[in-house]
């Protein structure tokens, strides 16, 4: 596919905007050609047939202090979180939606025993993990192993896209722009910019200001903007020791900030699916940024409502809307994606685009008057309802296994016998 020149817009240049027509259709194309065969109407009259018979299991993240949850505790290299509360609404949601057996799953050691009496057909996976490191491929390994289909990321994905540096060396093998980086691990030893060689490399004559943070983490936690050169090495033996994994060091990008999520073609509208020519990209969205925000502050610190950020509008900021759908989109095809992600974009001085980084779990949580995530809240202007989108992602996941893995889905073909 080809790469996109820049093109003015009000702030600034935005890559991939140029051509912006003929990438579309590349893409539509190709997305229309491979899936031509599968009427969308037979999916829909599966899905009905299947709501009564389905067995689901929505599983979140076990807690490795509870009894029985693991052999021995270990370290955390990614923050730990339950996301309990988002797969209950998850799993309501599909209640509401008319499936009749939706079991809700504490993902820890006991969750083998849980799936075989439950006699669960397909999973939906709410975690990143219990514990350990790459504990974000975890679940879907042992599902993988089990034989039970999911919804979610495979465990290589899964892996690629929660380590922040494996993620932006593959952007840059395809030539979607990211911040220049580098990773340091304190296991060799004390990290030392100004005769380290890899740095020079990386960064040349920029002496900051950087961004130092996890290669795997979430809500922004241990992330620290560092002004100079000098306090590297001592940010980065921080950020280490929090999370006893290796550090990515990135240049600060000093522009807007925005996010947007896709995910697969078919989408549902008042639970009617339809099939689109390309994968749906859509939260097009900015962040709002505090004063004394110089990145996202950690949805820990300050939840996430609608005055922290704002949709994008068709109109006024149609560039780049149009080049963050196909930064989006790009992503979602060149990583061979199955699932939802979000992606978080950053400008610099002149408005070009970067990607920062994927997140594979985005916040599914129901939007309420208090609060809402960050993928839901343009869902209305898109014609959809948070049902809508729960819908979506099961729907289009099972399109792919029936058509392109189907001996991965046998069981569940047989309930519609």
């Amino acid at each position: 596919m080809p790469r996109c020149d820049n093109v003015g817009s009000k702030g600034g240049s935005v890559p991939y905007a140029h051509n912006l027509k003929i990438v579309e259709r590349e893409i539509e194309t190709e997305a229309a050609a491979s899936r031509a065969e599968h009427g969308v109407e037979l999916l829909q009259e599966c899905l009905g047939r299947l709501r009564e018979r389905l067995r689901i299991a929505v599983i979140h993240g076990g807690d490795k202090n509870a009894d029985g949850a693991v052999l021995h505790r270990s370290p955390n290299t990614r923050p730990w979180k339950s996301y309990a509360t988002v797969a209950q609404d998850i799993a309501a949601a599909l209640a509401r939606l008319g499936f009749a057996h939706v079991e809700v799953m504490a993902d820890d050691m006991r969750l083998f025993d849980r799936l075989r009496r439950g006699d669960i057909h397909l999973a939906w996976l709410n975690t990143g993990g219990v514990q350990g490191y790459n504990p974000a491929c975890h679940t879907p390994s042992m599902l993988e192993m089990l034989g039970i289909p999911y919804v979610g990321h495979d465990p290589l994905v899964s892996t690629v896209l929660d380590n922040k540096h494996a993620f932006k060396r593959e952007l840059a093998g395809v030539g979607i722009p990211t911040a220049p980086f580098m990773t340091w691990n304190l296991a060799r030893g004390p990290f030392l910019p100004a005769i380290n060689s890899r740095f020079a490399a990386a960064f040349g004559d920029y002496r900051g200001p950087f961004v130092v943070k996890p290669v795997s983490g979430r809500a922004s936690l241990h992330v620290h903007v560092v002004d100079g050169v000098a306090d590297l090495g001592d940010t980065v033996a921080e950020v280490y020791a929090a999370t006893g994994n290796t550090v990515l060091i990135e240049t600060f990008l000093p522009g807007r900030e925005f996010c947007i999520a896709v995910c697969g073609p078919v989408t549902a509208h008042g639970g009617r699916l339809r099939r689109r020519p390309a994968p749906f990209a859509f939260a097009a969205l900015e962040r709002h940024l505090d004063p004394d925000e110089r990145i996202f502050t950690s949805m820990d610190v300050r939840p996430i409502t609608q005055e922290r950020f704002r949709q994008l509008d068709e109109g006024a900021d149609a560039d780049i809307v149009a080049a963050l759908r196909v930064l989006a989109r790009d992503v979602f095809l060149e990583f061979n994606l199955h699932g939802l992600i979000r992606l978080d974009v950053r400008a610099d001085e002149a408005g070009n685009l970067f990607v920062l980084e994927a997140n594979p779990k985005p916040d599914l949580k129901a939007p309420s008057a208090q609060s809402t995530s960050l993928v839901c809240g343009d869902l209305p202007q898109h014609g959809m309802s948070y049902d809508d989108l729960i819908l979506s992602l099961i729907a289009d996941r099972l399109d792919h296994l029936f058509g392109y893995r189907p001996d991965s889905v046998r069981h569940i073909a047989e309930l519609l016998g």
